[in-house]
């Protein structure tokens, strides 16, 4: 194991090694970094404050909103610094950290878009028993158990990747530690890794995606038999921003994913995860409050309420 180490130091390159780029990348990083602060941070707050919003949907959706809050400081704190210095260097530690945190919080984006596609399906199909069926403590049931899987997945992963010989003093291509580009850099045999990822990737993630589209055929059909345009409009504009939300982030996740851990990274993949780490976190918010009336409402009560405190 000669030039290996179990716990070498990394230089993650970030997105560009011309340092002209630097300054830009730190502009457009920075704005989308506080966008999602504020964007999901506002949402939270209407949530919270608006006894109406008190219901299974927007309970979700609160939920979605910590994560996506969580999920960018994962990684943008360190791009930023990383840009504004130009060091990108980060420790071994530091390193599982972030990546320990990176998969906790993705699996749980993952796993509470189909939670939510499960509740507009229970609201849609079966009004009548939609009380029954998303009681508080069922809601809490789905969602403290996405937690407790996605800490499962993501500790699992950190243990083994911890047990692994790296090369000394290498380059990470990447602007925040992620699976395959240190299984790219490992001394040892990565195959178990490797396949308990993928494995676990096709369990959770594809699990995930078939509830949803299951739970949209059936919506679909219910909505289908709706006698009234009206109806039918009603009924699918409580699911257009989940649909949308769904398609931005799997259509990025798997464009990175789909692949062996350990092959390659390419500027193509890189530029989608900026994507689903940044971009859609920041997106989530705005799509779910810009085309919701009753968010809408609650946001312009708290801004009337601080603005005339009296």
């Amino acid at each position: 194991r000669m030039n290996c180490s179990q716990a070498p130091g990394f230089i993650l390159l970030g997105l560009s090694r011309d340092p002209e780029k630097w300054q830009l990348f730190f502009s457009v990083f920075l704005v989308l970094y506080l966008l999602g602060l504020s964007g999901n941070l506002l949402l939270l707050l209407a949530i919270g404050a608006d006894v109406h919003l008190h219901t299974p949907m927007y309970f979700f959706l609160s939920q979605l909103s910590l994560v996506d809050l969580c999920f960018i400081t994962t990684t943008a704190p360190k791009i930023l610094q990383t840009l504004w210095t130009g060091d990108g260097s980060i420790s071994f530690s530091g390193c599982l950290t972030q990546l320990y945190f990176f998969a906790v919080f993705a699996d749980m984006d993952n796993l509470l878009l189909a939670v939510m596609a499960i509740d507009r399906y229970a609201a849609i199909c079966h009004p009548l028993l939609y009380p029954l069926l998303m009681t508080p403590c069922r809601c809490g049931v789905l969602v403290s158990g996405s937690w407790g899987v996605a800490h499962c997945v993501s500790l699992t992963h950190t243990l083994l990747l911890s047990q692994l010989y790296f090369h000394t003093n290498q380059m990470i291509p990447h602007f925040f530690c992620d699976f395959g580009p240190l299984l790219l850099l490992s001394c040892s045999d990565a195959h178990l890794n490797e396949g308990l990822m993928m494995a676990l990737a096709g369990v959770f993630g594809i699990s995930a995606l078939l509830c949803i589209v299951s739970s949209y055929s059936c919506i679909f059909y219910a909505v289908a038999r709706v006698p009234s345009a009206q109806g039918k409009r009603k009924a699918l504009a409580t699911c257009s921003s989940h649909l949308s939300v769904v398609l931005l982030f799997y259509s990025t996740v798997f464009t990175t994913y789909l692949k062996p851990p350990s092959s390659s990274y390419s500027s193509g993949e890189v530029v989608a995860a900026v994507m689903y780490t940044l971009v859609t976190p920041t997106l989530n918010p705005f799509i779910y409050s810009l085309r919701n009336k009753d968010v809408k409402s609650s946001l312009r009560r708290i801004l009337n309420m601080v603005k005339s405190p009296d």
